[in-house]
């Protein structure tokens, strides 16, 4: 059954009205980076005399934050997967008990709300003297990382075929030879797409970052973003041209890894 014409093209412009719904701050928010210091919002529609110096406001003021976002992002990717990684495999592949009753136990650590995790390790760091740490921060986001990641890569690696995993095993390989050698490139797909959401999550994360550093030793974008409107509600141009950077590593990376995670899903 053929599908209606004018339906089609009805379809195609509600689309195109919704995309543009939803990308609009993303436009105004650069336009506005671009505008010259002050009220942005008597700025035109587009920038006729694109001003730079918003950038340069806040490469100063906030490069060393998003170095920092960047280090405990990456740092919270190595450690989740390191962790995942092999915790999947066994509960895909090992015939364990209670493998269920594990599950579920990972699947509640992620309903427990941020505030209460924050909270808790906030004392312990004290005591630890991992506040206003890279290690406390990539441990922190690591919580959230770790059970997504288990149960992402737990899904596909069950839908290796187990005569693959016994003919390694027949030609002399080990366990540990064969989850390096055999299911982690065959996980390749999963495992990009738990690092890309793990990255994601820690990039955006504002309440591990504002709960556990109490100086500017150790401040991620998110939470210097939030204390620059207050010191820089005068100059604009450069409170959007800091979303617009910190911006810029999550949607590069969104756009290399799509095929990844489409594929997967």
């Amino acid at each position: 059954m053929k599908r209606a014409p004018g339906r089609g093209r009805s379809s195609t412009v509600v689309g195109l009205v919704l995309l543009a719904v939803m990308l609009f701050p993303v436009y105004w928010t650069v336009n506005a980076s671009l505008q010259p210091a002050g009220n942005t919002l008597q700025g035109g529609w587009f920038p006729s005399h694109p001003d730079l110096s918003g950038y340069v406001t806040a490469l100063r003021d906030q490069g060393g934050n998003l170095v920092t976002s960047l280090v405990v992002s990456l740092g919270s990717v190595v450690l989740s997967l390191g962790l995942a990684a092999p915790a999947a495999h066994a509960l895909a592949h090992f015939p364990l008990r209670g493998i269920n009753l594990v599950l579920f136990g990972i699947l509640v650590a992620q309903m427990v709300p941020s505030i209460a995790v924050a909270n808790a390790l906030y004392g312990a760091y004290q005591d630890l003297g991992l506040l206003n740490s890279y290690a406390g921060l990539v441990l922190a986001d690591s919580t959230a990382g770790v059970p997504f990641a288990i149960i992402i890569m737990r899904s596909f690696m069950r839908s290796i075929p187990r005569e693959i995993i016994d003919a390694a095993r027949v030609d002399g390989a080990g366990r540990l030879r064969v989850f390096r050698s055999v299911v982690l490139p065959m996980s390749t797909n999963a495992t990009i797409t738990a690092a890309v959401f793990t990255f994601l999550f820690t990039w955006s994360d504002f309440l591990f970052a504002l709960t556990l550093t109490t100086t500017d030793t150790v401040r991620p974008i998110t939470l210097s973003i939030y204390e620059y409107l207050g010191a820089h509600t005068n100059q604009w141009n450069a409170v959007m041209a800091t979303s617009v950077m910190a911006s810029v590593p999550a949607a590069v990376l969104l756009v290399v890894a799509q095929r990844r995670v489409a594929s997967l899903i």
